[in-house]
This record gives structure tokens, C-alpha cells and sequence, in this order.
């Protein structure tokens, strides 16, 4: 295998290896309208003679002029637009410095004054390996990040997690990896702002230039810089829930020819409130209930943020840029607290005993990542890409947990008490080059190299405390230390002719892990090998019939905690366990479907899980301890069908409809029996998208999704209907945004869940905190017709990265 992988790596970097030498050219005009007035603030961009791609862009100042520089001797089209004119467009072969003197844009004719589109709807677009849900200039991008996400097709966002239907989500801004944990990420989408995204891609066939973890992506695309000047924002949210929450932040951005800076701060202080119910039914040898445990729930977590975006391009030349891009997130301040009361009974609901169990933590950690890029371009729009990152996480948490019984009489037997102090620190580093190779006019070619190296250094001390003092529980003391290597390559080929169009890849990752518990003296090594292809063919076959079908092998690596020995207590009788000889799990995705009479599409999927890694809570009928544990299964396989309609009844009413009908299938052997469910679903969308006034500056986007009863993890879920209203009105003369979220109006957000197999019979119900109202305000200032370069930093690594529990 290695060998094989040596000869992959020698083809991929001989074909990187071809540089080319550029000469520093300019084009320079001046725009006027009808009268010779000059122009000021037009757009002036210049365009590939091939693909029509962006090249390069500025804006006339204040006297119409514009200069474009350090282009090299090519052909492209030169556009100049503004508002009110038509668009200028002319092609050019540049052999040198080019003066084009006055260029005259001409007025738009007077029959068409009435007809000006201000604001844009939500729009979808469909192509073989993904959905594209374009949002830019729609009520939703007054809201966050992750309320765009919550009415993105296919998006599902619950606590916690982002799925796109039942299959966790990576999430990437400019098909760079967000390098953050779980819980970060929530905060980070929920704090930022999202006036500057063009559009959300939801992938589910990522060509082989994404990880091979990277089963299901979303791929946030922000709007791109076309002019330079400075423009910069204020912003403020206000959102009432159980508890007031507070967001408010900074965005700045300049450009000129040379440079490209952008900076981004935001500061979130929450409160969380979370009730639930959980029964558990334990059972004696014959698993027939023999104790009832009830269990009411209060979580609730105070949390301060602290968020710090950094992004810098700066051109060399037209060939060669250099870019450094930061995300920190620093949280000095977060409080878990969790006050448990549990009731427990005989099979005949007898009252027993009860006991109540107070859990309080606190945390503190920061993680910052970093990435260095170096992109060269060539004359043939080929480009080279050079890409170092390095990630530093710390993170540290110190418990308290007191529990206090009381007896049939409910009357106080005794107590105990402990406290836990644990620490996580990681550090990544990656390094990838990428190259990308246009053939010809209908086809092009991408390969690339990357290595990643990830090293985790974990500890936990449990306390017991006896009378006034700290005695250590050596049971549960441990320290773990954690690194993993992956050599990754891959290649990437498109072709497109006649009515076809043609992608494969292939991506082949070489992984070696070492895991150690020191305590233990335990040490648990994993080499694998793994060839990862993809393939998508689509076929034009009517003029308002198109088909396409896609296959995509991908796996999942366990987290870094996940892999961790450690015993993190909730309480005695809850407790979290790591798991070091879980797997990888692979995925098999099948998919076929079809586009006709333009507004329909259907479609019909297959994946098959191998490995599947789920965390699930099992419960001890001896001993009455709950263990949540992260466990490979057997097999898991999910198919079903997608039907989907687009329709604009009106041209202020945009209209997105879609239904999927889908059965998960779970198989393991837990020892004691082996067990099989599955259960058909329903996962239901009706979206609206409305534009108000003559001038359109009122937008409003209504939405519903429907999640039936469906399976996860061996836990039944019941149905839930998420329901979301956005509106935003501009103000100022459009240089300011008041918008007002609504979510969950009808409170049918909440879980209900089931566990019923072998020995194992629990309940429980989520009360969210997902009903709220959210009042934001947004100021632009500078050149308001700016876009940003925003995005964050890449590691696929950091994705795996999780809190100690």
C-alpha cells in the first residue's frame, strides 16, 4: 500500500512543478455618461476570454477614472456597469500598456425607469453533486449565519449538531474547512452576521479535493470584492428566549489593487435554558421492570464569547498572491450548571427513594488557527496552490457535584461529593498543495497533496471529597496522549461535451494513530489505508429534461475524545465514557435522479454505513448506571426518495417546496443479543420568500419543516415541526437593516424519544430553548457597495475537536 501511495504522491508533484514567467502590464480609462460627466463609483472588471471568469476589478474615482495593473499579455473582456446605464463590454488583446481614453456609458431608455429589481429572492440551482441555495440581497442574510442555514434545503440544524438529513455535516466558507469544535461552530454561525453570503451549497458528492472525511458538505460561498475603498458595519442583536441573549460586533474591509483586508469582531453573551424528562426502566434478569427511575432536568449554561476573524490577501502580481487568514475564539467565561431530581419507584410506581444530583462546571478555553497560502497562476488559468496551517486548542474544565439522597420517607439518609479537573490541549498542523489544470475549453484536471499531523494531550483528576478534604480517586485519573499522521493525494478530471458533462476523482489517505493512557499503560495503534472515488454523469437528455446520477466512497475518523479512556461523571449515576478501539466508518453513497419540466425534481439514494459510529446511552441494570458510549455499529443503511418543486406564482413570491420518504436500517451485537431496527421517515420543506413596496426594501421569508418520526442512534424520535419567520426592512437610505426573527411559534420543536431493545428501556423529552424573538440593527458606512473576502481558516482536522463532557 505504502509503495502504491509513494508512486501516487511522485505523479501529483511532477505535474505541480511547472512554473511560468509574467510581464506587468495596465489598462487605464476614463467613464462619462452622454454629457461627458465623469462617472464615479462604476464597476470595472475584467474577465477570462475562456470561462468568463473574474480576473481582476476595481471602481472609477471621483473623476471616472480607473487603472487596472500588473496584468500580463492575454485576451480578456473588459465590463464597466452602473446603475442607470447599460453595461459597457469589449474584448481586448493586451500586448502592452493600453490607455482607453473616455469610454461613454449610455443611458438605459426611459420606458424601462419603472422597472428596477432592487432586491434579489432566494433562488435554487441544482447540479449533479449538489444543491445551490442562492440568498444574496434576501431578508435572510439580516439574520446569522445559522438562521441562513436553518432555511436552507436539506439543512437540518438541532442542538448541537448540523445534518443534512440524518448525516452529520462539515461545514466550509469558501471550500475552506471551519475549524472549530461542534459547540464553537453553533456559536460562531448563530453570532455571525450574514449580510455578506452570496450562497449556501449543500454537497452530497465532494469531488476528491475534499477530505475523504467530508461524506456531506455545506459550503458557504461569500459575495466576492469587486471594487476598492473601505467599507465597514456595525451591528446588534437582541434575542429573548427563556433568557435574553446579546451579539453584537464590527466588520471592516479594504481593497485597493494591492491589498485585500478583512476584519472581523463580534461578542456574544448567552444564557441557555434547557428542561428535560428522562425514565428509565430497569430490569431484572427476566427484563421485566424492576425500578423506575424518573429523572427532571434543568440545564443551563451562561456563556461569554469572544470572536476574532482575520483576513489578508495581498498581490504580489497578477500571478502570485499571498494570503493569511485567522479565526480565534476565545470563551473566558462559561458556566454549566445541571440540577437533577430523580424519583424512583418499583414496577408499581411505589415511591422508593429519591436523590437529587447538582452539577456544576466551569470552563475556559481559546482556539486559534492559522493558515499561510501562497497561489500562483498561470497564463493558461492554471493555478498552483501552497497551503501551511497550524491550530493551538486549550481548553480546561473544573467540576463540582454534589448529590444528596433521601429515603422512602423522603427523608435526607447522606450525601457524597467530588470535584474533577480536566484539561485538553491539541495542536495540528497541516500542509497541502493543490493544483488545478484547465485542458481545454470543455474539460480540466486537479490534483494535489496534503499531510496533517495532530497530537492531543488530555488529563482528568477525579477528587473525592471526605469531610474537609480532596482525597483522588485513582480508578478514575488518568492522562492520554493522542497522535495522528495522514498522508493524503488525489486527482480530480471534468470533461464536458455535447449534452454530457463528466467528473471523477479519486483520493487515496494513509493513516497511522497511536492513542496512550498512561495510567492505564495501555497504547492502542491503528494503520489503515483507504481509496476514496467519486463519480458524477449528467445528461441533458430533453430540453427540459435533464438526468444525472453520482457515486461517492468517504469516511468518518472517531474524535479525538471519543478515542479518550477517560470516565467524565455527569453525577454517580450518569457517566461518559471514551472508547480507544473505535474505527473509521466508511460510506458507500449511491444517487439518481432527475430535472423536468423545469420546476420538478426527483431523485433516489442509497448509502450504506460501515462502522457507523454513534454515541448511546446503555444502561446497567445491576449496578444502575447509565453510560453514554461511543460505539461502532455493525451496519447502518439509509435509501429513499426526494421530490422536489420550484415555482414563482408571483414576482414577489418565491415558492420552494420539497418532500423525502426515507427508511434507516441499524444493525449490532452488543454481546448480549443481537439487534436489528429500522424505521421509514418523512422530512418535509415549504419555504416562502416575499419582496414588499415599490422599491423592494421589505423582504420576508416564511418557512416550515416538518421531521417525522424517525431512527437515531437505536432512539425512536417523535415527530417535530420547526416553524421561522424573518423579516428586514433598510433604512438611511438603505445604509442601515432592522430586522426581526421569529422561531418555533407553534413550540413543536422539542424531542421526544424512545429506547426499546434487549435490555434497554428508557424515555425522554427535550424542552429546547428554541422559542424566541430576535431584534437585530445593522449600519453600513464607507463604500456600501463593497463586498467582503471573509472566510476562516481551513483545517478539516479541528472538525473532530470536542469539549471534555
Amino acid at each position: 500500500m505504502i509503495i502504491r501511495l509513494r508512486l501516487f504522491f511522485c505523479v501529483c508533484i511532477c505535474m505541480l512543478s511547472h512554473v511560468l514567467v509574467a510581464q506587468d502590464y495596465s489598462v487605464s480609462g476614463r467613464v462619462v455618461d452622454a454629457d461627458s460627466n465623469p462617472i464615479e463609483f462604476a464597476n470595472v472588471i475584467i474577465l477570462t476570454e475562456i470561462d468568463g471568469d473574474y480576473l481582476k476589478g476595481t471602481s472609477t474615482d471621483d473623476n471616472g477614472f480607473f487603472s487596472l495593473i500588473n496584468l500580463s499579455e492575454t485576451t480578456f473582456y473588459l465590463k464597466i456597469s452602473y446603475l442607470g446605464f447599460e453595461e459597457f463590454e469589449q474584448k481586448i488583446v493586451l500586448t502592452g500598456d493600453l490607455d482607453l481614453k473616455n469610454i461613454q456609458l449610455s443611458d438605459i431608455p426611459e420606458n424601462l425607469n419603472e422597472v428596477t429589481v432592487i432586491a434579489k429572492k432566494p433562488t435554487i440551482t441544482r447540479k449533479p453533486d449538489r444543491l445551490i441555495f442562492n440568498v444574496e440581497n434576501t431578508a435572510l442574510v439580516e439574520g446569522s449565519t445559522l438562521s441562513v442555514l436553518k432555511h436552507t434545503p436539506g439543512i437540518i440544524v438541532s442542538e448541537g449538531t448540523i445534518n443534512i438529513k440524518s448525516t452529520p455535516a462539515i461545514v466550509y466558507i469558501n471550500n475552506r474547512r471551519v475549524q472549530l469544535t461542534s459547540e464553537e461552530l453553533i456559536t460562531l454561525l448563530e453570532s455571525a452576521p450574514a449580510n455578506s453570503i452570496k450562497s449556501v451549497e449543500v454537497i452530497t458528492n465532494p469531488p476528491a479535493s475534499y477530505d475523504a472525511d467530508s461524506g456531506a458538505v455545506i459550503n458557504i460561498i461569500m459575495s466576492k470584492n469587486l471594487v476598492t475603498g473601505y467599507r465597514g458595519s456595525v451591528f446588534t442583536n437582541y434575542t429573548q428566549g427563556v433568557f435574553p441573549r446579546y451579539n453584537g460586533g464590527t466588520s471592516h474591509y479594504f481593497k485597493n489593487n494591492k491589498v485585500n483586508l478583512n476584519l472581523n469582531y463580534s461578542y456574544t453573551k448567552n444564557k441557555i435554558n434547557r428542561d428535560q424528562e428522562d425514565t428509565f426502566n430497569f430490569l431484572d434478569d427476566s427484563n421485566e421492570v424492576e425500578e423506575i427511575w424518573k429523572s427532571n432536568i434543568n440545564r443551563n449554561t451562561w456563556s461569554e464569547n469572544h470572536h476574532l476573524n482575520l483576513n489578508f490577501d495581498y498581490y504580489i502580481n497578477d500571478k502570485n498572491t499571498l494570503s493569511l487568514t485567522s479565526t480565534g475564539l476565545y470563551t473566558p467565561y462559561y458556566k454549566y450548571q445541571i440540577q437533577n431530581n430523580t424519583n424512583i419507584t418499583d414496577e408499581n410506581l411505589v415511591f422508593q427513594q429519591r436523590f437529587t444530583a447538582d452539577n456544576l462546571s466551569r470552563d475556559n478555553k481559546y482556539n486559534i488557527g492559522t493558515d499561510l497560502i501562497f497561489r500562483r497562476d498561470f497564463k493558461n488559468d492554471a493555478n498552483l496552490m501552497f497551503n501551511a496551517h497550524y491550530t493551538i486548542y486549550d481548553y480546561s474544565r473544573d467540576q463540582n457535584v454534589l448529590t444528596n439522597n433521601f429515603d422512602a420517607n423522603n427523608l435526607f439518609s447522606g450525601d457524597s461529593e467530588f470535584n474533577s479537573i480536566s484539561s485538553q490541549k491539541t495542536n495540528i498542523i497541516t500542509g497541502k498543495i493543490d493544483y488545478s489544470l484547465p485542458l481545454n475549453e470543455t474539460s480540466s484536471f486537479g490534483a494535489g497533496v496534503k499531510y496533517s499531523n495532530v497530537n492531543t494531550d488530555s488529563d482528568i483528576t477525579k477528587l473525592d471529597i471526605v469531610g474537609n478534604s480532596e482525597v483522588i480517586d485513582v480508578n478514575n485519573t488518568d492522562a492520554f496522549r493522542y497522535d495522528e499522521k495522514v498522508f493524503a493525494a488525489y486527482s480530480n478530471y471534468a470533461k464536458s461535451w455535447d449534452k454530457w458533462e463528466l467528473n471523477i476523482g479519486l483520493r487515496v489517505e494513509q493513516s497511522n494513530i497511536e492513542g496512550e493512557s498512561l495510567s492505564l499503560t495501555e497504547t492502542n495503534t491503528q494503520d489503515y489505508f483507504g481509496w476514496f472515488p467519486n463519480a458524477s454523469l449528467s445528461n441533458q437528455l430533453l430540453e427540459d429534461v435533464r438526468i444525472y446520477g453520482n457515486y461517492k466512497r468517504s469516511l468518518s475518523r472517531p474524535s479525538y475524545t471519543d478515542l479518550n479512556p477517560f470516565t467524565f461523571f455527569l453525577n454517580e449515576n450518569n457517566v461518559v465514557l471514551g472508547n480507544p478501539n473505535l474505527v473509521p466508518t466508511y460510506y458507500d453513497h449511491f444517487k439518481i435522479g432527475t430535472d423536468f419540466l423545469e420546476h420538478f425534481t426527483f431523485e433516489v439514494y442509497y448509502v450504506n454505513y460501515d462502522g457507523d459510529i454513534v454515541e448511546l446511552p446503555r444502561q446497567n441494570n445491576t449496578t444502575n448506571i447509565v453510560a453514554y458510549t461511543p460505539t461502532n455499529l455493525d451496519k447502518k443503511v439509509e435509501y429513499g426518495f426526494d421530490f422536489q418543486f420550484i415555482y414563482s406564482p408571483t414576482n414577489i413570491w418565491d415558492l420552494y417546496f420539497v418532500t423525502s420518504f426515507y427508511n434507516i436500517s441499524e444493525e449490532a451485537d452488543f454481546g448480549e443479543g443481537f439487534v436489528k431496527q429500522d424505521q421509514w421517515s418523512n422530512y418535509s420543506i415549504l419555504s416562502n420568500s416575499f419582496s414588499f413596496l415599490k422599491d423592494q426594501s421589505l423582504s420576508a421569508s416564511l418557512t416550515f419543516t416538518w421531521i417525522g418520526k424517525n431512527l437515531q442512534q437505536f432512539q425512536t424520535v417523535e415527530d417535530r415541526l420547526v416553524s421561522e419567520l424573518s423579516l428586514s426592512k433598510t433604512v438611511f437610505k438603505k445604509k442601515g437593516v432592522i430586522s426581526l426573527a421569529v422561531e418555533d411559534f407553534f413550540n413543536l420543536q422539542n424531542y421526544e424519544t424512545s429506547t426499546r431493545y434487549l435490555n434497554q428501556s428508557s424515555s425522554g423529552f427535550g424542552d429546547i430553548d428554541s422559542r424566541y424573538i430576535k431584534l437585530g440593527f445593522r449600519y453600513n458606512f464607507g463604500n456600501t457597495k463593497l463586498n467582503t473576502n471573509e472566510r476562516t481558516t481551513s483545517a478539516e482536522e479541528r472538525e473532530r475537536l470536542k469539549d471534555l463532557n
